[in-house]
């Protein structure tokens, strides 16, 4: 029996291909094994937003070799492709594969079982690749809510960035593809999709159709109840956008709008393509056409360069704009990036003071959305049963994306469940009592 063991780091894009490589494992005749446990093929999808990203891609590469010393082990993904040819030689993996070549995973590991030397395989980004790589999925670790990539690669470039490095450039999947994809997931019994990328704004061919044509499309796929978007770049976000997508009944109003900085000065260094006036106006349109629709948003603390004063004008817009949710980041260095080289780079003290004022707004702000939503009316598409404080419950979300619990004996798994929004069960999770379940 061969068996194989996969690890990921990273975004919802790498979820996705690692288990489209799993799969590809799988049709090998290959036994998928928990990564704790002794197998024949470990792969690691390695991740390299962060330097902490860096530093657990290089971690899990060396724990496989610790389990199994005889095992190959495969590393693909963002770290690799970034790294230089001598940290790559460093990682003690028997198979290197960069980005847009993971559908190679078997070949190249008969190739090695048959040459049985070190196999260095990294894409260079600067061959000129156009074409968008061929993975499918037909089940993923998530029983209800399933993840389907349909673009990779960016252009931005922004000036703490090496995704750009890592994925290359702007690429998207076939849209014919995207909905043969929904389809067979929609007739194995999954009811929310995600379409996701690394610059997901960017899909589409020019002229032809974007993001918001294959919306339209896969809400008419029989037995898909959701869809959700990734990540958006805020200009895709014009008011023809968001009443088109309004129109979308299938579609969940909560948008993820990345924003970085609500300061014009800081995103100028930081190399994003809009102003702060300019997000608002995408989030008002939001909001026009939205009934009461859920904003999450990324957030950059302590970029180089970054005063007092900059750092109180995001805050400032932060509160203005009033998000669900944000995800605050301290910067990180980023090495052969422009911020690396930038002056006036922050101390770390100060990025962990401004952090944790940011962290603190968010938990607000999340926690008056929530209240917002207390004796309305919700719908909840239920995932799993969890223990809280001793008692079992089944907990999902609603389409805005808020996580609600009910107590049942029946199995609610994959089960819509309709009922008011009665009171908070946890900081987080709000509690219906009385609620029926779909036939």
């Amino acid at each position: 029996m061969k068996t194989a063991a996969l690890h990921n780091l990273g975004c919802k894009v790498n979820a996705y291909e690692t288990e489209a490589m799993q799969q590809l494992l799988e049709d090998d005749g290959y036994v998928i094994v928990p990564f704790t446990e002794k197998a024949d093929v470990y792969v690691i999808n390695t991740c390299s937003v962060t330097n902490m990203a860096d530093r657990k891609s290089r971690q899990m590469i060396h724990r496989a070799k610790k389990l199994n010393p005889d095992a190959i082990v495969v590393a693909a993904g963002c770290y690799v492709q970034t790294a230089s040819q001598s940290d790559t030689l460093d990682l003690s993996a028997d198979i290197i594969i960069g980005n847009n070549r993971k559908n190679e995973l078997v070949p190249e590991i008969h190739k090695y079982l048959e040459e049985h030397q070190q196999n260095i395989d990294i894409v260079d980004i600067n061959d000129g690749v156009q074409d968008y790589e061929t993975l499918h999925v037909t089940k993923t670790a998530e029983h209800t809510r399933v993840f389907i990539k349909i673009q990779d690669g960016c252009n931005q470039f922004c000036s703490y960035c090496v995704i750009p490095y890592a994925r290359g450039r702007v690429r998207s999947r076939d849209k014919e593809d995207v909905i043969q994809e929904v389809t067979k997931l929609a007739e194995s019994g999954y009811r929310e999709v995600v379409l996701t990328g690394i610059h997901v704004s960017s899909y589409g061919v020019p002229g032809e159709y974007g993001l918001i044509d294959v919306v339209e499309e896969v809400q008419h796929i029989p037995g898909i109840e959701r869809i959700r978007l990734g990540s958006l770049e805020p200009r895709i976000v014009t008011e023809e956008f968001a009443k088109r997508a309004s129109l979308v009944t299938k579609l969940c109003p909560h948008f993820h709008l990345s924003l970085q900085s609500g300061c014009d000065a800081t995103l100028q260094r930081m190399n994003r393509k809009y102003t702060a006036e300019e997000f608002c106006e995408s989030v008002q349109y939001l909001r026009k056409y939205f009934d009461h629709p859920a904003i999450t948003t990324d957030v950059i603390v302590g970029f180089p360069g970054e005063t007092e004063e900059e750092f109180e004008e995001t805050r400032r817009f932060l509160e203005k704009i009033h998000f669900y949710e944000m995800h605050v980041f301290k910067f990180s260095i980023r090495k052969g990036t422009r911020a690396e080289r930038m002056p006036d780079q922050i101390p770390e003290q100060v990025k962990s003071a401004r952090s944790e004022i940011l962290i603190n707004l968010a938990k607000k702000m999340s926690e008056e959305f929530r209240q917002e939503e207390l004796g309305s009316e919700v719908c909840v598409l239920m995932e799993e049963e969890v223990e809280i404080d001793g008692q079992k419950f089944w907990t999902g979300f609603t389409k805005d994306y808020v996580r609600y619990a009910v107590k049942s004996e029946e199995n609610l798994h994959n089960r819509l469940v309709t009922g008011k929004a009665e009171q908070f069960l946890t900081d987080e999770i709000l509690f219906i009592e009385n609620y029926q379940v779909e036939k």
